[in-house]
């Protein structure tokens, strides 16, 4: 089983409009109607690349097999690239299929579309084009009908399933095929847009303020803090919905009184925040290699293919790469949903650990199987859908300790805390903008200053 981890189309004309913005894209030029290229901060200077410390970076080349240059190099390709396929999201509509990253330094960015009118706009961008059968959109609503089936089936034979954009299918992994083809056939979903396959990965959750620090349960289990937060004055942090129920106490890894559940999800969603008491406070880091401060500057997501690091009290730092977004996974104890999966390791103990990309944070542990002596796959609950459901806002570095009123005559939509997702319109200084990139707002991040997150339309 999967375990957690407690202890005991007619878009041609308008893509070939935009062509030319595209190119920018991989330089971190501003979107049309922002401010020129030379005024704008790049993906990679918005989401702070700069900031990875070397605690980060020298877990990226022990566990991705890279120099310190190689590390450095494609943080910032990451950063630009997230940019990139998020622009062409927007201007390729319904055709887009999903984009991926491949190469040591993250190097090659790949877009797939329905469309081959598309490949030329693609390309401009710098990016390379892959024509596939099916929309992005069509893969998720199978995804759909899969988990809708799955809650009436027992689905601990086919514990995982996800949309994996390089080959264009919903797939299944399954310990017996037959449960795979049978929650298929359950669900509906056409062969052609479906692949199963056969895995012996049995997922469990991993039980056993800065994010990675271990802290107890009702004095009994172990997980690890995800990220620091704030609601209000109210001060605590975000986990897994596995470690406690609504109302469970903590203590920290000093076994000093910490603080209480507030809101739980567990199964369905696997997320939790715990509010402290006075003597916490949260800090905008992450426990490090040697417990060095990482340091959290925003939660804009990373794409497929991205490297991301975890932070847990059993086993510390671990690096990886991001195999697939909206992820079901199967436990003992229900399915979750809209989760990703990774390549990154993770033991009991790790559970509601941070996961973080660069400066970026992306998630809590929640589950997955092996171990970081013979390598395995772990899943984390995004941050951003968390920080959404219960009103909490990321610690970052630069906080003020709340939001500031935007200058005179800027005022509109946009608000510093919301969680922001592709598509969503604000305005700003008497202007709409198109989100990019999902991520919290914060500070400094308004729609004019940051053309890696908004388009102005």
């Amino acid at each position: 089983m999967p375990h957690r981890y407690r202890h005991p189309r007619a878009m041609g004309a308008a893509v070939a409009a935009t062509a030319a913005l595209l190119v920018a894209g991989l330089s971190g030029s501003a979107s049309a109607g922002t401010a020129p290229a030379d005024s704008a901060p790049t993906a990679a200077e918005t989401l702070r690349t700069d900031a990875a410390p070397p605690a980060l970076l020298n877990a990226m080349q022990r566990d991705l097999g890279l120099d310190r240059q190689q590390a450095e190099r494609r943080l910032v390709n990451e950063a630009e690239a997230g940019a990139t396929a998020a622009r062409l999201r927007a201007a390729l509509g319904g055709d887009f299929a999903g984009a991926w990253l491949r190469g040591a330094e993250s190097g090659t960015l790949t877009v797939a579309t329905t469309d081959a009118d598309d490949v030329a706009a693609i390309e401009a961008a710098g990016a390379e084009a892959s024509v596939v059968r099916h929309s992005l959109a069509d893969l998720d609503a199978a995804k759909s009908r899969l988990d809708r089936a799955a809650t009436g089936l027992d689905t601990t034979d086919a514990p995982v399933r996800y949309v994996d954009v390089r080959t264009n299918t919903v797939t299944v992994q399954a310990v017996r095929p037959s449960a795979a083809r049978a929650l298929l056939d359950a669900a509906r979903v056409d062969a052609a847009l479906a692949r199963v396959e056969k895995s012996t990965e049995k997922p469990r959750p991993l039980y056993d303020l800065r994010g990675g620090e271990a802290y107890y349960i009702n004095n009994s289990g172990r997980c690890s803090i995800g990220f620091p937060v704030t609601k209000g004055t109210q001060q605590g942090f975000a986990t897994a919905g596995h470690c406690g129920r609504t109302g469970a106490s903590t203590s920290g890894a000093n076994r000093v009184a910490q603080g209480t559940f507030q809101g739980s999800i567990f199964p369905g969603r696997d997320m939790a925040w715990v509010a402290t008491n006075s003597s916490w406070t949260a800090t905008p880091y992450v426990s490090g290699a040697g417990g060095q401060n990482v340091q959290v500057t925003g939660s804009t997501q990373a794409p497929v293919g991205a490297s991301v690091c975890r932070s847990g009290s059993t086993t510390g730092w671990h690096c990886g790469t991001i195999q697939q977004h909206n992820t079901s996974v199967t436990y003992p104890e229900g399915t979750i949903s809209g989760v990703t999966r990774t390549t990154v390791c993770a033991e009991p103990g790790d559970s509601g650990g941070s996961y973080i990309s660069g400066s970026q944070a992306q998630g809590v542990t929640s589950g997955g199987s092996g171990d970081c002596r013979s390598g395995g796959t772990t899943f984390f609950q995004p941050i951003n859908p968390l920080l959404q459901n219960y009103g909490l806002t990321l610690k970052t570095t630069g906080d003020d300790g709340g939001p500031e009123d935007p200058p005179p005559g800027e005022g509109g939509t946009w608000a510093v805390g919301t969680v922001y997702q592709p598509g969503d319109t604000v305005t700003y200084g008497g202007a709409t903008y198109r989100c990019l990139q999902g991520h919290q707002a914060q500070q400094g991040w308004q729609p004019p200053n940051v053309p890696a997150l908004w388009q102005r339309v």
